[in-house]
């Protein structure tokens, strides 16, 4: 009976389970409803599973009601379901920028984030795209601890300075940019919407590129389709306007009177304005100079693949005019970028890829006495921009330097155009299971044509832009390289203990330019239109002219080696040893061997952590490396003929060379030698990473041309001073980066990320005449104030401390003054070294053009259909120099001149105006202002529409975006980003152009 029983009970339950399991069926895409193939579908605790297919469907059968059903792909975070009786199932898997086992690529290859050894950064294409960027540098400031970008300028397509923790020479600090393998120096030429990913490469691991990745590494893979991709077409627009952050206050007409009549009665002379009350407010010559420009881009992209290829094809167009002279400073940038991949054979692959690139820039004179904005602040505003007569009013009496700023942008024609062609091509075979064989070619070739055209104009007396002839100026210069790589990997894991990886391989590289350039005159009726070498008379090559070597040619040619090896997956280890030539150095110097190495602890991974209740992942790392920089013109070590030799026979003069920079067999190349430790580390389900490193770079044998004595030939036309190792400078700082998101649901998604870089830079020591270099300039005639010294970071200004102003005659007598002409209501300099005389012995340290600390603050939350980011970024500890003051009697001033001295006891801050002599504008620390700020980059809300079944649209979403939104900041010039980019002579503001506030909207479609 129990037996009868158990039979019963047994036959019941196989029915019960057998009435609650179904067929299970459906289809994985990603999140703009793209099929997925290749997921793994896998029934929870079971043997049961499915890899989807081709179109992203899959199928299981007899599956549990109620049983967990996991989706997992490699760059996709993981998603389970449980299953109720849904036998036709749509999962949408999200990408994970976070994922531990993202592949980065790191150099000739490529490693998990969690094997990586060195101080690797990565920023994705969503930030990208959240950002909008119109160059690639505006993507990477504040996202990258350590990265900092200077602007050189607001305007229209204008570049900028790029430094990996800290300025580490005073030569070409670039780092080396790499796109798709090909090397880009103009990142203008590149669209940013093209783009996958950057990996910013900061430590010594840099190292396996060789010489050229002395100031680190950027590496940008633009997007492409994938294997058994059906064709997924993508357009994404925007458009908008610019508009200026701030404009700098100046006096109006009638306190430009009150303080011009003072000026002169202060200086003996007769106030030339005898009537106050006729100025009124008079012309506001910002307000003229600065308008709202228009802004737009336009990019559609293709993309696919097949089960053995991937292909994708993207088109753009951008349209830029400036906020000041709108389209007499346009910038337009039309990209054209296609890859192809192909496993044409079971062990052999192809990829390729091409670029071709037309840009076409509108210049205007900006950042340099005597440009559009400098005359702007600088220009009287009792005069008007036009006379009785229509014609453009002249500007007698305000300096040699200031004109009409209208007039100025109406007779510019100034127009740059870039034509460029990059290319890359590589084979991969595998071989004997565990080797690969590769090689790669890349090459760039680029057209700069450039055409000046300067009317006869009459802007005033004396003025130094004026022209009594029509001049035009026609250039066309050629750039070509290439980069040829081969190199053998040997790749192995041993009884999944030991994972082996070794490259070695080879290099060449060669880049050639050719520069051709002629001026003419007596421009057919001084029209633009007749504009052109063919019509202009007494036509001269610029060449022959500046004593310029219409050719040139570098060439580098290395070895390198490289073992990874890790231990049970969680002891890591790194070798590099490269050996690089360069035509840069002598034969005694061609050649040097620069190795580098990183270990890694996966901490996390230890039996006596694994079941922490803290820590998700912690890994400990350090790489320590020696590395060469070689930028600096080729050939230094021998006399070439580039310099200009003119000679007269039989009363004639004849053209020819002469030997151009002072000849130095003995250079040797620059070496970094850096150092970093770093962890990094999850926690709390992974919904906070951490990233921490200190780190220090020390340079050694600096290459610098110093000031040298004339006698040696360094003054003849077309020379210059030798090329020598003389200097170390030292940079070491402190990254910490920290990030935390979180899916509270569907529906709901939050993540904030923070990081800050602080750098200490300090010259060690500088070996020339003197013991320091200068640069930079300030007001007109006045010493370099710019220096780098030991003891001081590189590039700080030099100048008077000052100590108030002088509020009687009596102090004057009490105190050590710089001349005679000193007197009450003047600024009062420090003697510094106490010898009762005011001499170039008392200029000191006034200030830093580097900042003491950098950071990054970034903020998004999803909800349902609407999508909000916010992006900060900022700059403490750095100071800038105010230089877009022309001292001049008729000259406007800022509107801070209202707190002038004018009597014992007004103020001790600002001195006296005056047409006599004085000493205020000397270059002192009254010049030198804090500028620290904190800007918000970027605000954007969109709203994506829910896809219909019957659409072909996979994804629309609209989008308003500002950038550049306002700025906190105590500098009084219009944008405290201010540089030139130089190592020495940066942060001197001679009117920059501001970095524009810029509002967008945009759509973004995927069929």
């Amino acid at each position: 009976m129990r037996q009868n029983l158990f039979k019963i009970l047994t036959l019941f339950f196989f029915v019960c389970a057998g009435a609650q399991s179904r067929d299970i069926s459906g289809v994985v895409q990603d999140n703009s409803g793209f099929p997925i193939p290749g997921v793994n579908v896998l029934v929870k605790n079971t043997t049961k599973g499915a890899v989807t297919g081709f179109d992203g469907n899959f199928k299981i059968t007899n599956v549990e009601i109620g049983s967990t059903i996991s989706f997992s792909y490699v760059g996709y975070i993981t998603k389970e379901i449980i299953f109720n009786d849904n036998s036709n199932l749509t999962i949408q898997l999200d990408e994970d920028v976070a994922k531990l086992d993202e592949v980065v690529v790191i150099g000739y290859g490529t490693q998990t984030k969690k094997e990586i050894t060195g101080a690797v950064s990565v920023v994705g294409a969503e930030t990208i795209e959240a950002l909008k960027p119109t160059r690639i540098e505006q993507a990477l400031q504040g996202q990258v601890a350590g990265v900092n970008i200077s602007t050189n300028s607001g305007s229209p397509g204008a570049g900028s300075t790029i430094s990996i923790r800290g300025v580490s020479t005073n030569g070409d600090s670039r780092p080396l940019i790499l796109v798709d393998g090909n090397v880009i120096e103009d990142l203008s030429v590149i669209n940013p919407s093209d783009i996958e990913s950057i990996n910013v490469l900061k430590d010594a691991t840099a190292g396996i590129y060789g010489v050229r990745a002395a100031n680190g590494v950027i590496l940008i893979k633009t997007k492409t389709g994938r294997k058994s991709m059906p064709l997924s077409i993508e357009y994404n627009a925007y458009t908008g306007f610019q508009q200026t952050t701030r404009k700098i206050p100046v006096l109006n007409a009638t306190e430009y009177g009150v303080l011009v009549n003072e000026a002169y009665a202060a200086g003996g002379s007769t106030p030339p304005y005898s009537d106050l009350t006729t100025l009124g407010i008079g012309t506001d010559w910002q307000d003229k100079v600065f308008q709202n420009a228009p802004i737009q881009n336009h990019n559609i992209a293709f993309k696919g693949g097949g089960k053995k290829s991937t292909y994708s094809y993207s088109g753009s167009f951008l349209t830029q005019d400036g906020i000041v002279g709108g389209n007499k400073s346009n910038f337009t940038r039309f990209t054209n970028s296609l890859n192809y991949s192909l496993d044409f054979l079971e062990n052999f692959k192809l990829t390729s890829g091409v670029i071709l690139t037309r840009t076409n820039k509108l210049n205007l004179s900006e950042n340099a006495l005597g440009s559009v904005l400098f005359n702007a602040l600088n220009m009287a505003p009792n005069l008007t921009v036009y006379d009785e007569n229509g014609e453009f009013t002249i500007a007698e009496g305000l300096g040699n330097e200031v004109i009409n700023p209208i007039a100025q942008t109406s007779d510019t024609y100034n127009r740059g155009k870039v034509l460029r062609f990059s290319g890359n091509a590589g084979l991969s075979y595998n071989f004997l299971k565990h080797f690969t064989a590769q090689s790669n070619i890349q090459f760039n070739y680029s057209e700069v044509t450039s055409k000046i055209f300067s009317p006869i104009v009459n802007y005033g007396s004396g003025k130094v832009f004026n022209k009594d002839r029509s001049e035009v100026f026609e250039g066309l210069n050629f750039y070509r390289d290439y980069t040829f790589d081969a190199f053998i990997k040997y790749e192995n894991n041993i009884n999944d203990i030991h994972n082996i990886n070794v490259l070695l391989g080879t290099s060449i590289f060669k880049t050639t330019g050719e520069f051709t350039g002629f001026r003419g005159f007596d421009i057919k009726e001084n029209n633009v239109a007749y504009a052109s070498i063919a019509n202009a008379s007494d036509v001269e090559n610029i060449n022959r002219a500046l004593g310029r070597n219409p050719i040139f040619d570098s060439r580098l040619l290395s070895y390198f080696t490289r073992l990874q090896y890790d231990f049970k997956g969680k002891y890591l280890f790194s070798a590099v040893l490269r050996r690089d030539g360069s035509t840069s150095f002598g034969p005694q110097n061609k050649f040097g061997f620069f190795p580098s190495g990183s270990v890694g602890w996966i901490a996390s991974d230890e039996d006596f952590l694994k079941d922490n209740k803290v820590f998700n992942f912690l890994k400990f790392r350090a790489s320590y490396g020696i590395l060469g920089n070689d930028r600096i013109g080729a050939f230094g070590f021998v006399s070439l003929l580039n310099g200009e030799g003119t000679y007269v026979f039989n009363d004639n003069l004849v053209f020819g060379l002469a030997a151009g920079r002072v000849a130095n067999p003995e250079i040797k190349w620059e070496k970094q030698k850096t150092l970093d430790v770093g962890v990094d580390m999850k926690f709390l389900n992974n919904k906070i990473d951490v990233t921490a490193d200190y780190f220090k770079r020390r340079t050694e044998d600096l290459l610098v041309s110093p000031e040298v004595s004339g006698i040696i030939g360094s003054s003849a036309p077309g020379s210059s001073s030798p090329i020598v190792n003389a200097g170390v400078v030292e940079n070491k700082g402190f990254e910490f980066a920290i990030g935390y998101s979180e899916s509270f649901n569907e529906n709901l998604k939050f993540s904030l990320r923070y990081n800050i870089t602080t750098i200490k830079n300090n010259v060690v020591s500088v070996s020339s005449e003197g013991g320091f270099l200068t640069g930079g300039s300030f007001g007109v005639g006045q010493d370099p104030p710019s220096r780098m010294e030991a003891g001081f970071p590189i590039g700080y200004f030099r100048g008077y401390k000052t100590n108030g102003v002088f509020q009687n005659q009596s102090e004057v007598e009490d105190y050590p003054v710089i001349n005679s002409a000193v007197q009450a209501g003047d600024l009062r300099f420090v003697d510094i070294n106490d010898d009762g005389v005011i001499d170039d012995d008392d200029k000191t340290d006034i200030g830093n053009p580097l900042p003491d600390a950098t950071m990054g603050l970034n903020f998004s939350i999803d909800y349902k259909n609407f999508d909000f980011s916010a992006y900060a970024f900022a700059s403490v500890g750095n100071e800038i120099v105010r230089n877009y003051e022309r001292n001049q009697n008729l000259t406007n001033r800022p509107a801070y001149f209202l707190n002038r001295w004018t009597g014992e006891g007004s103020t001790n801050s600002d001195p006296r105006v005056s047409t006599g002599a004085n000493s205020n504008g000397l270059f002192s620390d009254y010049f030198v202002e804090d500028g620290s700020f904190v800007r918000l980059q970027n605000v954007q809300l969109g709203y994506t529409f829910p896809n219909k079944e019957e659409s072909k649209i996979s994804k629309f979403r609209i989008y308003i975006s500002a950038s550049n939104l306002f700025t906190l900041t105590e500098y009084s010039g219009y944008d405290p980003t201010a540089s030139t980019g130089a190592p020495i002579g940066g942060g001197i503001d001679q009117g920059f152009y501001p970095s524009p506030k810029t509002f967008l909207m945009g759509v973004n479609l995927k069929f």
